[in-house]
């Protein structure tokens, strides 16, 4: 990646999902810690959430365990800096996941640049860096142009921007889906290909209030509608500076972004 620009968001899920859930991974965590094994399953109790997908996760999590966002952190200015002293230009973009609010960014952001601060003076050495956040909650599309104060760049994390927008666990939909395809009721599945009708409209919003705030700001698109031809070229048209999809999409979304430029 010399050279280039390199994405890294920081953890998104919930802390249950780093934790054992059976009786033989939680002895083996205890005799690790040196700790009794009800200490271990006591604290995957507490961890466990009814709704883990809306719940303690994203910058909530490192907000409330600052600890965890500087520990990120350090691990890519590091890696950056260490690359640097091996010849290799290494351009690290921090993002924010799950922002819904401008003090949940400006909280993410302070303690991200203060922890990169810090390091810049341990090793005596600087890197150029942005710090964004992932566009994925309806209420930072519709604020967007007051997270652009914090955020230097803005991708739309466009799966779950469909599952709150649309109000589908994105895990369950597939139960009904097909029968409102069927019926009419959807003309697509709006998980594969992008709703430009109600989550474009969120996503033209954030893009027209982020550039009136930040005019320079890198605007984005993670998800699968990044490898989908007409969710490309929605893209292209709402003037997003690139698209981010899964590596078998990569072929896809390249000609779909030539052939959106070409019309």
């Amino acid at each position: 990646m010399h050279d280039l620009p390199v994405t890294v968001r920081l953890l998104d899920p919930p802390l249950h999902e780093f934790v054992p859930h059976d009786q033989k991974g939680q002895q083996e965590m205890a005799d690790v810690m040196g700790v009794d094994v009800k200490i271990i399953k006591q604290k995957v109790e507490d961890l466990s959430e009814f709704n883990p997908m809306l719940g303690h996760r994203g910058c909530r999590l490192g907000n409330t365990y600052p600890e965890i966002t500087e520990m990120q952190t350090r691990a890519i200015i590091e890696a950056a800096l260490n690359l640097k002293k091996k010849g290799v230009n290494a351009h690290p973009e921090i993002m924010i996941p799950l922002t819904g609010t401008y003090e949940e960014m400006k909280m993410q952001e302070d303690i991200v640049r203060a922890t990169i601060a810090k390091i810049f003076e341990e090793r005596n050495d600087t890197i150029e860096h942005l710090v964004g956040t992932m566009i994925e909650i309806p209420r930072a599309a519709l604020i967007a142009d007051k997270i652009a104060e914090s955020a230097e760049f803005f991708s739309f994390g466009t799966n779950d921007l469909t599952q709150m927008g649309f109000g589908y666990s994105r895990d369950d939909a597939g139960k009904f889906l097909p029968i409102y395809i069927e019926k009419g009721i959807l003309k697509h599945d709006p998980f594969e290909v992008l709703d430009q009708e109600g989550i474009g409209q969120l996503v033209e919003m954030a893009c027209v209030k982020g550039r009136k705030t930040r005019p320079g700001i890198k605007l984005g698109i993670c998800g699968e509608h990044g490898g989908e031809p007409s969710s490309v070229e929605f893209c292209h048209r709402t003037g997003l500076d690139y698209v981010s999809c899964s590596p078998y999409r990569v072929p896809i979304a390249r000609l779909a972004a030539a052939q959106a430029t070409l019309r």
